[in-house]
């Protein structure tokens, strides 16, 4: 997410585990496992709710994939079926960050120590959040900031292409007025929107019931290959939108699979049974937009 100072960024990434369906049983015994060998659970204990993992921006390589004597799990480990937020997304150490790019392609990441190779699962949804520029106030007039563009595509740039290619749900913030803190709350509150995620995590876990795999697959976002052609597979006239976009927009391969995976979910939360124009439309938006242009970027 990129937005102003005070928006709400932080506040909305701790809600988010908050609309995950629970652990069942056997997920729990995943993450038990992991969180066993950090001493972060009693002996004989499960966790039983989805981890949520906000370390500090300041956190070294190793606490962030894992590593140390013992090759000990990292932060993306801790979160594995959880969430992993990185606040002030920017002010990572660089070789850190790009760390996280295999765990995240593969949902799992290796500590290679001399006395020890170990292979953890780290199959996260990752949400980042970050100013638009150093100052923070990139498109407010009243504090509009001395050096933009420039300062936003400088601060920007400090994430690699290839990790924000990672990255499915690029969503603006914008700051929050006064007036907004004494309107009524809204309509649908958080009970109603994790009704509908769970309604839709139920449906992906259904298809995927019958997929032979090892680690199982639960969820879109870990179909690949012909399995996702197959499933998100859209209409002639979402297939035509693609396409051209692909070109326009100059998506990768990664990027091109990554659109279909969020459309199918869209689709997915409507209880629709095929991918439409509209779902490629919706989400072809939240690609990233040109560095310095106002955009915010977010993990699935």
């Amino acid at each position: 997410m990129i937005g102003p100072p005070g928006a709400g960024k932080s506040m909305l990434a701790a809600r988010l585990p908050g609309l995950l369906p629970p652990l069942d049983p056997s997920e729990a015994l995943e993450v038990s496992m992991i969180h066993s060998l950090s001493g972060g659970i009693a002996e004989g204990g499960l966790v039983r709710r989805r981890p949520f993992r906000d370390p500090h921006h300041s956190a070294s390589l190793a606490a962030l994939v894992g590593g140390g004597f013992r090759a000990r799990p990292g932060e993306v480990s801790l979160a594995h079926l959880g969430v992993l937020f990185l606040d002030e997304l920017p002010e990572f150490q660089r070789p850190a960050l790009e760390a996280l790019r295999q765990p995240l392609e593969t949902g799992r990441t290796t500590v290679a120590r001399a006395n020890a190779h170990v292979t953890y699962p780290a199959r996260v949804q990752l949400v980042a959040a970050m100013n638009p520029c150093r100052c923070g106030y990139l498109d407010d007039p009243a504090q509009a900031c001395s050096r933009a563009p420039r300062c936003a595509a400088e601060y920007q740039s400090k994430i690699s292409g290839p990790l924000f290619d990672r990255i499915d749900l690029h969503v603006e913030v914008p700051a929050v007025n006064p007036a907004d803190m004494s309107v009524p709350p809204p309509a649908e509150g958080s009970a109603d929107i994790a009704a509908r995620v769970a309604a839709a995590r139920a449906i992906q876990k259904e298809r995927y019931r019958a997929v032979k795999s090892k680690p199982p697959i639960r969820t879109n976002a870990e179909a690949d290959g012909k399995l996702l052609e197959d499933v998100a597979a859209p209409d002639e006239d979402g297939r035509r939108l693609l396409t051209e976009a692909a070109e326009r927009m100059r998506l990768t391969a990664r990027g091109y699979h990554r659109v279909l995976r969020v459309a199918r979910t869209l689709a997915d939360l409507e209880a629709g049974e095929g991918v439409k124009r509209i779902h490629i439309a919706e989400a072809l938006s939240f690609r990233r937009v040109v560095p310095g242009r106002r955009s915010i970027l977010m993990g699935t």
